[in-house]
């Protein structure tokens, strides 16, 4: 297979097909491989998966961002999801002959020349971080594009790339390495935003809860419910079951059924695979058990 590394950034336009059109195809002219595009109305937000080989995901990546500042205005912008940017995060996961050491500096080389390219700062993330505190998107992205417009310029929110003033109508971005993520979203039957948010912070590392989760409470206004949005970081340390039981859990403390769930994105096999094995009670399943890795792994010999 080679050298192999996914990128995800993640725009913050959900809603303007015209304009997430225009932004992934810019992706589309390099030599690497659209795995997904997903699109959220009241995130206002598209998350898009691409992967191949380092050297054209470094050089769709900074085509998509300069497509994204160009068309997106964060004056404009509102959704539910937290924002700093146009390009709000993009990050690099290592997927074949890649190590951690190169992601990370693929991150540094992609946020670099955003900033100096695009005038948009630039904040490392996750692995790629410099300062411990700035593993954590959420601290990175504290106040969103409306707050860190004031606080840019303090000592502790000066960027990694770029000068510390936002970029006019762009803001700025963070970029990372990271492992493969799960986005899990659970949704609640209330228009109870107090709810999901209490069972937000149950649920999320950072107060207290599950490892390898966060978590945040959204109200969902178009479809008339609320929702526990979550990012499993580490999802072989936290399988998606155990946060789907413990969103559920918390829920019936409050008398509120659960509706559905939605998966963002991509989700490696083993997560649901996990799932399969929980819920069924399967006992001494084996990988190879499942068709299509049999196929896959019998065709590769022959």
């Amino acid at each position: 297979m080679g050298k192999l590394v996914e990128c995800v950034p993640n725009i913050s336009e959900g809603r303007r097909k015209d304009i997430i059109d225009a932004i992934v195809g810019q992706v589309k002219a390099f030599d690497v491989r659209l795995l997904d595009v997903e699109s959220d109305v009241d995130h206002n937000r598209s998350v898009i998966t691409y992967v191949g080989e380092p050297e054209e995901v470094r050089k769709a990546t900074m085509s998509l961002a300069a497509k994204a500042v160009e068309l997106i205005d964060m004056e404009k912008h509102k959704g539910e999801h937290p924002r700093m940017g146009a390009i709000d995060v993009v990050p690099f996961i290592p997927i074949s002959e890649m190590d951690m050491t190169e992601c990370i500096e693929l991150a540094n080389r992609v946020g670099k020349d955003i900033a100096e390219t695009l005038k948009v700062p630039v904040y490392l993330y996750e692995d790629a971080a410099t300062r411990p505190e700035r593993q954590d998107l959420a601290q990175v992205r504290k106040g969103q594009y409306e707050g860190l417009k004031t606080e840019i310029a303090k000592p502790e929110r000066r960027p990694d790339y770029g000068e510390a003033r936002m970029h006019p109508t762009a803001g700025a971005v963070a970029v990372g390495a990271r492992q493969p993520l799960v986005a899990f979203n659970v949704n609640l039957g209330t228009r109870n935003l107090e709810v999901a948010k209490a069972i937000a912070k149950a649920v999320r590392n950072s107060s207290g809860g599950l490892r390898f989760v966060k978590a945040m409470g959204f109200d969902i206004k178009d479809k008339g419910h609320v929702q526990v949005s979550m990012n499993l970081v580490n999802y072989k340390g936290t399988p998606v079951f155990r946060a789907y039981e413990m969103v559920k859990s918390e829920a019936e403390r409050y008398g509120v059924p659960i509706i559905g769930t939605e998966v963002i994105g991509l989700i490696p096999m083993d997560a649901l695979v996990d799932c399969a094995e929980h819920y069924l009670r399967i006992t001494g399943f084996k990988r190879d058990q499942i068709l299509e890795n049999r196929l896959w792994s019998t065709s590769n010999k022959s």
